[in-house]
């Protein structure tokens, strides 16, 4: 069936918005099309999108939005709330905050708190840096150590352009528009990462604070008190976690929240991230998510279990299949394969992320997927009988130091991809990859992951789908970012050098 194509004008009519809106959102990459000649044409099903999304986002939820707005203004007056950090993220990930007082609080929740956005990584430029925050209710939450002081409450927001519309270079809402497309197709997104990360005395060199290994319980350990803090102070803002233990590495640790749909999880990592920093803070001791900050040990990841359901039905799961994956569970771990090398900066978005994925420390190093082997990029859990629901994909390239909105979009608009164009999945591969013959892997037919920062960005520049899963304001700027990172990282002189060939050359 042949795509139908929308003039500007026609656009605006669909989305209830002035032609001259439509072509600025074109121009900030919010909204996606096509240039014939010197005029734009949209694809209706991409008006269609954005009008779902607009009827969803404003409409439908404005009746629940009215009432978790009166609850947050009586809660904050009850609770003598004086302080609201409204939260939320640069292109990069990095948490970013505004407080405002109580009498502000209204009139925030409302209209937004302007702000300038051209001091910030990858939002607007000098001339076009009016931006405005606007606060999601349904995120409001009370930070637990503050309740009896001087109580401080936070929530996510929204970045908008002064007319109301989305900002093309608002993260949060790459992913819900991504997520907007999956609802399209009747299913919903969940996923639930492991946040994996290392506890050291400072932030000045990575000096361990415990010698412990995979699942060990350590008498009188600190760091077993700090993952229990922090569980109980993260479950007191309603983040459930399913498990916390001691990681391979020493003084390496993971948290397990339980899963939920993307936008609140990517909320949710950004506030464990948060939380875990907090509270070893407040024992004197530094949480990091560095990647790979030890050498010859395990690197921190955050693999990442994705599921779609229909209503109350796991979508990936089928019975009959002696994989216990339906079609489109398969067409959706296809379509992360085919594009494993595109999205692999958005995944392990650091130079130091490539330390990590590298052979011999369970991390992947090829775009594979099987069911046992912890060597393949992809892997789906064994079925257990009665356990439908937990049939699900788990991407294990992540780490905790991307931006999780960027991450979660790019994961789940690729699976979409192959579920609509029914990609063919390959045969799973058990074997321990690491140790196959290079003949193997060829016959195997098996693609390597970038090797360095450097080679994911330049899959990432010639990705036409990445290109329109993020658009073109977050695409450009991101990519500008990681080559300046790159730059500044590929001439620097490293005491590994300086060991190794001054006193040889």
């Amino acid at each position: 069936m042949s795509q139908e194509y929308l003039s500007p004008t026609q656009a605006a009519k669909i989305l209830g918005i002035s032609r001259q809106a439509v072509i600025e959102r074109i121009k900030h990459g919010s909204l996606i099309a096509e240039k014939v000649g010197s005029r734009y044409i949209i694809p209706r099903d991409q008006a269609s999108l954005h009008s779902t999304a607009k009827e969803t986002g404003a409409a439908s939820s404005r009746k629940t939005a009215k009432n978790t707005i009166k609850e947050v203004l009586d809660r904050v007056r009850k609770e003598k709330i004086r302080t609201i950090q409204l939260w939320f993220v640069d292109i990069l990930g990095t948490l970013k905050c505004v407080s405002i007082t109580e009498g502000e609080l209204k009139d925030a929740l409302e209209h937004g708190k302007g702000f300038d956005g051209s001091s910030v990584t990858g939002f607007a430029e000098a001339q076009e840096s009016d931006i405005i925050a606007l606060p999601d209710a349904k995120t409001f939450k009370v930070l637990p150590w503050t309740k009896n002081a001087d109580p401080i409450a936070r929530m996510f927001c929204d970045i908008l352009n002064p007319d109301g519309s989305p900002y093309a270079g608002d993260t949060r809402y790459v992913l819900k528009r991504a997520m907007a497309r999956a609802e399209k197709l009747g299913l919903t997104f969940y996923v639930g990462p492991e946040i994996e990360y290392f506890y050291f005395k400072s932030d000045r060199k990575p000096e361990i604070i415990d010698e412990g290994s995979y699942f060990e319980l350590i008498p009188n350990d600190l760091a077993d008190v700090l993952r229990n803090k922090t569980v109980k102070t993260l479950e007191e803002m309603d983040i459930i976690m399913e498990a916390t233990h001691h990681e391979v590495a020493p003084s390496q640790h993971e948290i397990d929240p339980k899963y939920n749909d993307a936008l609140t999880m990517a909320d949710n990592v950004i506030t464990s991230k948060y939380i875990i920093k907090e509270i070893a803070q407040q024992k004197g001791v530094y949480a990091t998510f560095m990647p790979k900050p030890l050498f010859g040990v395990n690197g921190s990841g955050m693999h990442v279990h994705q599921s779609l359901f229909k209503g109350e039905k796991n979508a990936f799961f089928d019975k009959k299949d002696k994989y216990h994956l339906s079609s489109i569970a398969k067409g959706y771990i296809a379509g992360q394969l085919k594009h494993a090398r595109e999205i692999s900066s958005l995944a392990a978005q650091w130079v130091n992320s490539y330390k990590r994925l590298v052979a011999g420390y369970e991390a992947p190093v090829y775009a594979s997927w099987a069911q046992r082997n912890r060597t393949a990029l992809l892997r789906v859990p064994l079925y257990r009988p009665g356990n439908e629901k937990a049939t699900r994909v788990e991407l294990r390239c992540p780490d905790p130091a991307c931006n999780p909105y960027l991450a979660f979009a790019v994961m789940l608009a690729a699976g979409l991809e192959g579920i609509e164009k029914k990609y063919e999945i390959p045969e799973p591969v058990e074997p321990n990859i690491y140790h196959m013959a290079m003949e193997e892997r060829e016959r195997r037919g098996l693609t390597s992951l970038p090797g360095n920062l450097f080679e994911a960005i330049m899959e990432t520049e010639k990705s036409e789908f990445v290109k329109n899963t993020l658009g073109e304001h977050i695409f450009s700027r991101f990519l500008f970012n990681k080559k300046r990172e790159w730059e500044e990282y590929r001439i620097q002189i490293t005491q590994h050098e300086i060991k190794k060939y001054l006193p040889l050359l």
